[in-house]
């Protein structure tokens, strides 16, 4: 695939096939290409917890809030929950607060997700005291994002934003989740 193909194919995922595993090395494989991807000023703070067990699959996902746009929706029915979580933790002993290294991270993780036939879903919404205590991690550590990550249970169709310049996404009757994008046009301020 192409970036263009992968950055298309790269929505955020909010029902999953829980039942298709996905394995600590590929789990691995992904954190490796964000180790590999610029950091600000190469400093390197970025630390992760995976998790491929059911069980604590289970806990993570009790401290996580799924789609603030679609108020009535509770998120993912047990089956269509995520087969497997990456936490990215700051270490504030390296630096904090951390500039953009968790979002360059985030998409190369889920740009190879993708690439492998996964898809995944960038949470910020999360119970950090409740995520820390049931994954003991060190107050030295900062929790920023969780990526849900699995095969896709869903399909995600890219539109236009409406001349109202509604954002808001959507589900239709059939569960097909719409994503409106400004238009190009609207968001290139000047060209020289």
């Amino acid at each position: 695939m192409t970036i263009r193909e992968l950055i298309l194919k790269n929505r955020s995922c909010r029902r999953f096939k829980q039942n298709e595993a996905v394995s600590v090395e590929l789990l691995r494989s992904w954190i490796d290409l964000a180790r590999l991807s610029p950091s600000s000023a190469n400093l390197q703070p970025l630390k992760y917890i995976i998790s491929s067990s059911a069980q604590t699959n289970a806990s993570i996902f009790s401290t996580l809030a799924w789609a603030g746009y679609l108020s009535d929706w509770p998120g993912p029915a047990e089956g269509e929950r995520p087969a497997a979580y990456i936490v990215i933790l700051a270490d504030r002993k390296i630096k904090f607060p951390i500039d953009c290294d968790h979002g360059i991270a985030a998409q190369s993780i889920l740009l190879g997700a993708v690439e492998a036939g996964y898809a995944g879903c960038i949470i910020g919404s999360i119970q950090r005291n409740e995520l820390r205590q049931i994954l003991k991690i060190p107050d030295h550590l900062e929790i920023l994002l969780v990526l849900a990550l699995g095969k896709p249970a869903e399909t995600i169709v890219l539109e236009e934003a409406g001349k109202d310049g509604d954002i808001r996404y959507w589900r239709d009757d059939k569960g097909v989740h719409h994503v409106p994008k400004r238009p190009l046009n609207e968001i290139i301020l000047k060209e020289f």
